[in-house]
Formats: C-alpha cells, sequence, structure tokens
C-alpha cells in the first residue's frame, strides 16, 4: 500500500510539473568576483535575448536583491538573460557592499573602485559568451544600485539602453557636458515617504542629492535641452500595502522615455506587488537603443 501511495505521489508531482521550465544558472568570471547569470531554459546562441543586470542596494548582494524584487522568476516568460553582480565589500567596520555610484552613495570609505568601468566590463564579458542583443541591455537598481544604474546611463549611454532606478537618483552635477546621440530611456520609481532617500531630496553625510521631479527633470535637460512636460496620465499598483492604484505616472517628455513613477505614501522598501516587476521588464523591454545608420 506504501509504494503505491508513494508511487501516486511522484505521479502528481510529475504532472504539476508538466509544461513548466526552469531558467539555469550560469557564471561569468571577472578579475573581480564570479558573477551569477540567469539563462532562460530555451537559450539558444543563434536568437540574442535582452540582457538585465540586477544592482543591489547597500548592504545586500545580487541574490538579495533578486529575492526582494523577483526577476529571475521571469527570465523564461520574458526570454531574457539576467545578471547579478555584487558591489565592493568595504575593508573596515561592518565591510557592507556597496556600488561607488555618486559621492552622494555611497562610497562611504572613500574607496578608489570603479564600478561604472567593471559593469561595463562585466557587460562586455557577458556578450563575448552569450547571444546578447546589443539595443536592449538594461539596468535595474535599489537605493544605492539605483544610483549606480544612473551613472551607467550616464558614462554609457552608447550600450545602455534603459534603467529602472527605485528609490536612487542623479544630481544636476553628474549630468553636464555633450548629451549622447541615441535616447536615454529612464525610469524612475520613489515612495513619496521614503525616510531614507527622501523623495523630495535630502543630503547623505553632508553631501546633497536631488529629489525625484529634479532628477527627471535633469536627464530631460541633460538629453533635450528643453523644458520638462510632466504629463501624468496612469496609474499603478505597485505596492500591496497600500490600496488601490497608488502609484501616479508622470512622463516627462513627449516620447515615455523618461518617465517617473509615484508610489504615493511608500517607503524606501516597498511591499512589492505580484505585478511589480512584470510592470518593469514590459517598460524597460519598450525601450530599446534607437540604431544610428
Amino acid at each position: 500500500m506504501s509504494r503505491s501511495i508513494s508511487l501516486t505521489r511522484l505521479l502528481l508531482v510529475a504532472c504539476s510539473l508538466a509544461g513548466v521550465t526552469y531558467s539555469h544558472a550560469a557564471t561569468i568570471t571577472t578579475p573581480r568576483s564570479d558573477v551569477e547569470l540567469k539563462v532562460p531554459e530555451h537559450y539558444s546562441a543563434d536568437t540574442p535575448r535582452p540582457l538585465v543586470l540586477l544592482l543591489h542596494g547597500y548592504t545586500s548582494s545580487g541574490a538579495g536583491q533578486d529575492s526582494y524584487m523577483k526577476f529571475s522568476a521571469l527570465v523564461n516568460e520574458y526570454n531574457f538573460l539576467l545578471l547579478l553582480p555584487d558591489g565592493t565589500v568595504e575593508k573596515q567596520g561592518q565591510k557592507n557592499r556597496f556600488w561607488n555610484a555618486t559621492l552622494t552613495c555611497c562610497n562611504m570609505q572613500a574607496s578608489d573602485v570603479d564600478d561604472s568601468t567593471f559593469l561595463a566590463d562585466l557587460i562586455a564579458e557577458t556578450k563575448k559568451r552569450y547571444a546578447v542583443d546589443e539595443n536592449q541591455i538594461y539596468l535595474i537598481g535599489h537605493s544605492n544600485g539605483g544610483f549606480m544604474s544612473h551613472r551607467l546611463a550616464y558614462d554609457h549611454p552608447e550600450t545602455i539602453a534603459a534603467i529602472a532606478s527605485l528609490a536612487g537618483g542623479a544630481a544636476p552635477s553628474e549630468l553636464s557636458g555633450t548629451p549622447p546621440t541615441r535616447p536615454v530611456n529612464i525610469l524612475q520609481i520613489h515612495g513619496s515617504e521614503d525616510a531614507t532617500i527622501k523623495y523630495e531630496g535630502g543630503e547623505i553625510r553632508g553631501t546633497t542629492y536631488s529629489s525625484a521631479h529634479q532628477t527627471m527633470e535633469s536627464w530631460v535637460t541633460y538629453v533635450a535641452a528643453a523644458p520638462a512636460t510632466q504629463v501624468t496620465d496612469a496609474r499603478l499598483d505597485l505596492d500591496v500595502s497600500i490600496a488601490g492604484n497608488e502609484t501616479t505616472v508622470t512622463h516627462f517628455d513627449t516620447q515615455g522615455n523618461l518617465a517617473l513613477w509615484t508610489i504615493q505614501n511608500g517607503a524606501h522598501v516597498p511591499n512589492l506587488s505580484d505585478t511589480f516587476n512584470r510592470h518593469v521588464i514590459e517598460w524597460l523591454f519598450a525601450h530599446s537603443l534607437e540604431i544610428i545608420c
């Protein structure tokens, strides 16, 4: 009888898994560290895929950020490659992981590590080993990772198609010089009640950072040299702890390439809805690099 029950259970498990596919993990080796890469189950070298880098917040890790945001759960469905890099570990104190993104956040111990070059090299190495769609390379970052996403978009506009930053930012002084020849697509997501990286702007250790609106206005000035339009025309549900569609969608240009999603009453670490990751991925994938002939 027990053998029959065990066989029945096995059959039930097999049936429940029928038609389900899973991504598998690979490794990209860099001089700094090995970086985990999530690869879709039906990956083929004959079909270039979008590449997404998920950049963690201060003290976290690539794996920890993915556990929170759950983008690896979408790798098969949306057929993309997902990199989960780790920042550098501080040499003193609590030895937290960080990205050397801006003067504001979060190089607390004056390290000379060049994370912009590290991440650009990581993208290049991944392209050598996997079929990557060069017009669909994206960054998603939270907090310190959000600041780092803005930094990469500024430093490497010829490579990065779009970024999505949750509670990150970029100061006007960090967006200067000759604008890129290709459009830079920026999605800023920010909780209005964020007490860590404040929606209205603030400072960290005496260094100021821009508000969410100032960040977007700075990008508009940098890439378009024109005033922001600021049209709010939709609402989303990104935080399950807040009733209704709490998030407003504001476009800062007529093409929809620069957008701010404000989580009304949202915190620094929102209680993300089940559709948060899908909303972000779909926005990013709708914004590939413009092909320049």
